[in-house]
This record gives C-alpha cells, sequence and structure tokens, in this order.
C-alpha cells in the first residue's frame, strides 16, 4: 500500500465528520458556543501532538505567523460554517464549502506561479458551474 493512502483515507473520514456533526452541534449550542468548545477539541489534539514531538516544536518566525494565520482562516471559517449549518441544509453547505480548492489552485497560481493545466483549469470551471446548480 502507498503511503499517503491511509493518511488520506483518515483525513476524508475526519473532514467528512468535520462537515456533518456540526449540524448536530448547533442544535443544541449557539455557533460561537460551538467553536469555543470545538477548540478545546483542537488543543487536545495539539497537546497530543506536542508531546509525541517531546514538547519541542519547530520555532521559525515566519513559518509560526503563517501558522497562526492558517488557525484563524480555519477557525474564522469554522464558525461561518456553524452559522450556515444552523440555518440551511448540511448536504448543501458541506458540498459548496468543499470547493474551497478552487480558491486554493487560484492563489497557488497567482501568488506561487504554479502551473495550471487545461484539465484542472476545466475542473475549476466545472466546479464554479456546480456552486451555481446546486445554490440555485
Amino acid at each position: 500500500m502507498q503511503s499517503w493512502i491511509l493518511p488520506t483515507t483518515l483525513a476524508l473520514a475526519c473532514f467528512g465528520l468535520w462537515a456533518f456533526l456540526p449540524k448536530l452541534t448547533v442544535r443544541y449550542l449557539d455557533p460561537k458556543s460551538a467553536l469555543v468548545f470545538g477548540t478545546l477539541g483542537a488543543v487536545l489534539v495539539s497537546v497530543v501532538v506536542l508531546a509525541q514531538m517531546g514538547f519541542r516544536a519547530q520555532a521559525e518566525p515566519r513559518g509560526i505567523v503563517l501558522a497562526v494565520l492558517t488557525a484563524i482562516f480555519g477557525f474564522a471559517g469554522t464558525l461561518a460554517y456553524l452559522y450556515a449549518a444552523q440555518r440551511g441544509p448540511v448536504a448543501l453547505i458541506a458540498t459548496v464549502t468543499a470547493l474551497y480548492p478552487v480558491i486554493a489552485i487560484l492563489l497557488a497560481v497567482l501568488v506561487l506561479n504554479e502551473p495550471i493545466t487545461l484539465r484542472q483549469g476545466l475542473g475549476m470551471v466545472l466546479a464554479l458551474v456546480a456552486i451555481v446548480l446546486i445554490g440555485g
């Protein structure tokens, strides 16, 4: 088995649960409270990872700033997702938000000068069409 298959499958399962569980969560908590308690879960995972690292994380300033920005955008997105899950159908919300790679691809092209193939470009166009069809 290829070394990436197991972590990819685990990520798929975790993200699937991540997309579904907020719909249940906001039945009992408002989105802001759900985010606060969800952060406790993130802290627990972080402590386990830090312990596995012998409590010696790398500390390069640029990497730290980028990691903090990643967390800020991730938690802001999570809060927005919780509000969306509270107000709409999780099947639609999960589908539309799962198209976030379109933004990542555009940024990779514009900021990192990564090439994009015709096939990838067509896929992005189809993803945007999917948003229109699903949202309409």
